[in-house]
C-alpha cells in the first residue's frame, strides 16, 4: 500500500491497483473498478482490472493473468516485475511524489541480443466507469466517473470526472513516452424485457494503447491517429511515464497539465468552410518549430502553416487560417525538443445546406406513400417514439427554411395515417396501443406530441388532411396522456408519465399558443400538469431523483430534468441537474470527443446524435436562465460531435452518401467489444448478429442507422441554432457559433446558425442583444462595443 495524508492506493497481488481512494473525500469513492463489484454483480472482467496488459510481442501474446509477477514495496513506492520470457521483462511502479501526486512508471526491457517487434501493447486503466442499476441516484452521481481523453503523441491527458461536478477529480497525464490511442470494453446487463425499471447497469473499462491498437482494415478511414507497433533493439528498455492528481474543473485541470510541461491548444471545433479558423497555443516554455495541418482523404493534404502563426505575448501565439478541405482537419505543432501535440478540429459545408440535404433525402427515400409495405410511413420503422424525429426535423426546416409543401403534406399523411393509428388503439388518442408486449412507453408520447404540435404551426392552406386548429388540439390531448399519471392504470405508465422527457423543449410555445388560440381548458390543464411536476421534482432536486429513465442513470433523465428546471424558473433545481450535465459533457483536444457521455448504444464512449444533442440543448436552456459561459461553451461542444453524425464530408471515418445520417460515433479506437467499430459511425442495430437483446430489439433487415435521428437538429434549431454570441476574454475576442474577421476596429461576425440568427454580447453581466445577421449570415460590430 502507498499512503500519505491524503491518498491511499492499493496493489493486489496479482499487480492490479484495486483501491485508490482520497482520504478526505466524504464519499469515500474508489476511483478504480473494483474486483468485489465485478464478482458481487457477476462481471467476468477480472483481468481488466487497473494496471492490467496485453502485449503482443513477435506474434507471441501475453497477458497479465497468465504471469505472477514479483512485487516489492519499499519508501512510498511500489515495483512490480512482470518476468514475461528469459530476456523480455515488463516493470511497473507507482510512487508518490512530495506534491502527492501518484507517478506511474511502465519500463519494457529487452535483454536478449536481438530485436523485438511489440504489434499491440494495452495496459487496462480502469477508472470507476461505473453504471450502477439503482435507484439510488447519489450512488452514481458520488461514486462513478466519466473519463474524457485527449489523445496526443506526446501530450496525452485524460480527466476522470465524478458525475456529481463537485470536484475531486482525477487528472492523468503524460509526460514520457508516446501514446498511440486509448479504447474501452463495455460488459454490462440490461433486463429492459423483464419489465424493471431501471433495466440497465453496466461498465467501461479504458485500456491505455502503447503500440498498435486495431489492424488497419478493420477502419482503413481512420488516418488521425498512428496504429504503429515499436520495435526494441537489443539490450534497450522502452520507458512511459503517467502522473496522477487531483483537480477541481476543467480549468484547473487545464492548469495541472500545464505543471507537468503540457502546451494548451484552444480551437473552435465546429468550422464553416471559406471562413477563418482560429486556434491559440500557450506553448508553456517550448519553441514551436512548425505548424501543420493534414486534411482530406487519408489526411494527404498537407498545409504548412508556420508562418501564418502569430506571436501574441509571452509563449501565446494564434493561428488563423482558412481551410482548403471539407472534412477533419489534424493541426500539429512539433516543438524543437522532438515532441508535439495537435487538434482535431471540424470543417462543413453551410449547416443549412446540411439540412436541406438531409431532409431532401428523408422525404425522396425515406417516405413509403400510401401503396408502402407499411403504408405512409417513413422508414426506418420502429415501435420506439424517437424514429418520429426525423418527421419534426421535416417539418422544422420547412418552417425556418425554404418552404416545400409536399415535404408537409407527406409528413402530415404519415401523422394522420401511419402515427396516428399505429400508438393508438383505433387511433384513439386517449387509448395507447401496447406495442412492446404486455406494455406501452409514455416516453413515445412526447415525440407525437410535438408532431401534431409542428403541423399545427403551418397554415391551413399547406395542410390538405386537418386544419391547423385541429392538430393544436391532438397535441394537447397526446400531451396530457404523456404527463397525466391519472390516465394510466399500470404503475410503469403512472411513473413513467412522471418523468420528464424531451417536450421541455416545447412545453413553453405550446401553452402559449393554446392559450392564444382560445383552448383555455386544454391549456389549463397541461399548465397545472407542468406546475405540479416541476414544482414535485424541484422540491426533491437535493436527491436528484429525476435523473434516472426508465433505463438507467444517464443524460437521457438528468439533461431535460435540467432544462425543464431552466423552463419553468426552477433556479436551484436548474444549477443542481446542470451540474451533472457539466460533468457529463466532455473537453478534449479532438472535437468528436468532446460529447456527451453516453455508452449503451455502442458500448463504447460515445457520440449519440439523439441524446447527445438533447443533452446540448439542455446545456443552452440552463445558459437561457443563468447566462453562465460554461453551459454555453458545453452546449455547443457537444453540438460539433453531434453535427458530425450527419456529416457526409468526414473522410476519418465510415463515409456516408449526401444526405444519409447514422446515430452513434464510437470514439474509441480500438472498440475492443466489436473492433469493426473502431472510431466507426454506424446505428444500434448492428449488435443485432451479436444477438442477446439486441436480437429482440432489432430485425435482422434492419439496415439503416438512423433510425432515431432527427429530434435533435430540432432541438438545435429551436435554441442555439437561432443564435451567436460575441465575447472579449482575456482581451481576445472570441465568438460562439461562428466565427470573425477583423479590419483595425471594426469586426465583421460570421454566423454558422443555419438560418437567420440574432447576435449577443455576453458579458459578465449578462446579455445584450445586438442585432440579427443579414442574408450573408454577416453581422458587423465595432469594438467599441466591449468598453
Amino acid at each position: 500500500m502507498l499512503e500519505n495524508q491524503s491518498i491511499k492506493l492499493d496493489v493486489a497481488s496479482d499487480g492490479h491497483i484495486k483501491n485508490l481512494m482520497f482520504k478526505d473525500d466524504p464519499n469515500q469513492m474508489n476511483w478504480v473498478i473494483d474486483d468485489q463489484y465485478l464478482k458481487q454483480e457477476g462481471y467476468s472482467d477480472a483481468n481488466k482490472l487497473f494496471g492490467n496488459f496485453k502485449i503482443t510481442i513477435n506474434q507471441e501474446p501475453y497477458r497479465s493473468d497468465e504471469q505472477v509477477p514479483v512485487i516489492s514495496e519499499g519508501d512510498e513506492k511500489i515495483s512490480i516485475l512482470y518476468q514475461l520470457t528469459a530476456t523480455i521483462n515488463l516493470k511497473m511502479q507507482y510512487q508518490l511524489d512530495e506534491r502527492g501526486q501518484i507517478i506511474w512508471d511502465i519500463e519494457l526491457q529487452n535483454l536478449s541480443d536481438q530485436k523485438i517487434n511489440i504489434d499491440y501493447f494495452g495496459v487496462w486503466i480502469s477508472f470507476a466507469y461505473v453504471m450502477f442499476r439503482d435507484k439510488n441516484v447519489l450512488r452514481n452521481i458520488h461514486n462513478s466517473a466519466a473519463v474524457f481523453p485527449s489523445i496526443s503523441k506526446n501530450y496525452t491527458k485524460i480527466n476522470v470526472v465524478r458525475r456529481d461536478n463537485q470536484g475531486g477529480n482525477v487528472g492523468f497525464y503524460q509526460t514520457v513516452g508516446e501514446t498511440k490511442s486509448v479504447g474501452t470494453y463495455c460488459d454490462y446487463k440490461n433486463k429492459f424485457f423483464e419489465n424493471i425499471s431501471p433495466s440497465l447497469d453496466g461498465l467501461l473499462f479504458h485500456q491505455l494503447i502503447l503500440a498498435g491498437g486495431y489492424e488497419r482494415q478493420v477502419n482503413e478511414y481512420d488516418w488521425v491517429y498512428n496504429r504503429d507497433g515499436l520495435t526494441l533493439e537489443s539490450g534497450k528498455s522502452q520507458y512511459w511515464r503517467y502522473v496522477m492528481n487531483r483537480n477541481q474543473n476543467e480549468v484547473d485541470f487545464k492548469e495541472q497539465a500545464k505543471r507537468v510541461q503540457h502546451p494548451m491548444i484552444e480551437y473552435d471545433p465546429l468550422n464553416i468552410i471559406g471562413h477563418d479558423l482560429h486556434i491559440k497555443i500557450d506553448a508553456n516554455q517550448k519553441k514551436i518549430e512548425q505548424v501543420q495541418s493534414f486534411s482530406g482523404s487519408a489526411g494527404q493534404h498537407n498545409q504548412n502553416l508556420l508562418k501564418k502563426l502569430k506571436h501574441k505575448n509571452g509563449d501565446n501565439y494564434e493561428l488563423v487560417f482558412s481551410a482548403l478541405d471539407l472534412g477533419e482537419h489534424k493541426v500539429e505543432f512539433t516543438f524543437t525538443d522532438g515532441t508535439s501535440d495537435f487538434v482535431v478540429i471540424n470543417v462543413m459545408e453551410p449547416l443549412d445546406q446540411l439540412i436541406e440535404k438531409r431532409v431532401d433525402y428523408l422525404s425522396k427515400n425515406s417516405y413509403l406513400g400510401p401503396n408502402g409495405a407499411t403504408p405512409y410511413a417513413f422508414t426506418p420503422i420502429s415501435n420506439q417514439g424517437e424514429s418520429l424525429g426525423k418527421l419534426n426535423l421535416i417539418l422544422k426546416k420547412n418552417i425556418l427554411g425554404q418552404l416545400d409543401a409536399k415535404q408537409v403534406r407527406q409528413v402530415e399523411a404519415s401523422a394522420v395515417y401511419y402515427v396516428k393509428n399505429k400508438w393508438f388503439k383505433n387511433g384513439n388518442l386517449n387509448q395507447p396501443a401496447r406495442l412492446y408486449g404486455d406494455f406501452y412507453r409514455c416516453m413515445d408520447f412526447e415525440y407525437i406530441g410535438h408532431l401534431f404540435f409542428l403541423l399545427s404551426e403551418f397554415d391551413d392552406d399547406i395542410l390538405t388532411i386537418n386544419s391547423a386548429s385541429e392538430y393544436l388540439k391532438w397535441s394537447a390531448t397526446v400531451f396530457e396522456l404523456r404527463v397525466n399519471p391519472d390516465l394510466h392504470a399500470t404503475k410503469r405508465g403512472k411513473e413513467e408519465a412522471q418523468m420528464l422527457g424531451v417536450y421541455f423543449l416545447y412545453i413553453d410555445a405550446l401553452l402559449q399558443k393554446l392559450k392564444e388560440k382560445g383552448l383555455q381548458k386544454e391549456y389549463q390543464k397541461i399548465n397545472e400538469l407542468w406546475n405540479a411536476v416541476t414544482k414535485r421534482i424541484a422540491a426533491q432536486s437535493d436527491d436528484y431523483s429525476a435523473a434516472i429513465t426508465e433505463h438507467y442513470f444517464d443524460n437521457a433523465g438528468f439533461g431535460p430534468t435540467a432544462g425543464a428546471m431552466s423552463s419553468a424558473h426552477q433556479t436551484k433545481s436548474a444549477e443542481n441537474y446542470g451540474a451533472l450535465l457539466l460533468a457529463n459533457i466532455g473537453y478534449s483536444n479532438d472535437f468528436r470527443a468532446q460529447n456527451p457521455d453516453r455508452w449503451w448504444e455502442a458500448l463504447s464512449y460515445m457520440i449519440h446524435s439523439l441524446w447527445g444533442g438533447i443533452t446540448s440543448a439542455s446545456a443552452y436552456k440552463v445558459f437561457e436562465g443563468n447566462h453562465k459561459e460554461e453551459y454555453l461553451r458545453a452546449s455547443y461542444r457537444a453540438l460539433a460531435g453531434v453535427l458530425y453524425c450527419y456529416d457526409t464530408n468526414a473522410t476519418a471515418t465510415t463515409p456516408l452518401a449526401t444526405g444519409l445520417a447514422a446515430s452513434t460515433y464510437s470514439v474509441a479506437g480500438p472498440h475492443l467489444n466489436r473492433p469493426d467499430l473502431s472510431r466507426a459511425r454506424f446505428g444500434q442495430a448492428t449488435f443485432y448478429q451479436d444477438g442477446g437483446i439486441f436480437a429482440r430489439l432489432f430485425r435482422g433487415d434492419e439496415k439503416t442507422d438512423d433510425w432515431d435521428m432527427g429530434e435533435e437538429l430540432v432541438a438545435y434549431l429551436d435554441g442555439l441554432g437561432q443564435k451567436t454570441f460575441v465575447l472579449m476574454k482575456d482581451n481576445q475576442l472570441q465568438v460562439i457559433n461562428g466565427t470573425y474577421s477583423q479590419d483595425s476596429n471594426q469586426v465583421t461576425i460570421y454566423s454558422f446558425a443555419p438560418y437567420q440568427a440574432e447576435v449577443y454580447l455576453l458579458t459578465g453581466q449578462g446579455l445584450q442583444r445586438l442585432g440579427e445577421t443579414d442574408e450573408n449570415h454577416e453581422y458587423s460590430i465595432n469594438l467599441d462595443v466591449f468598453e
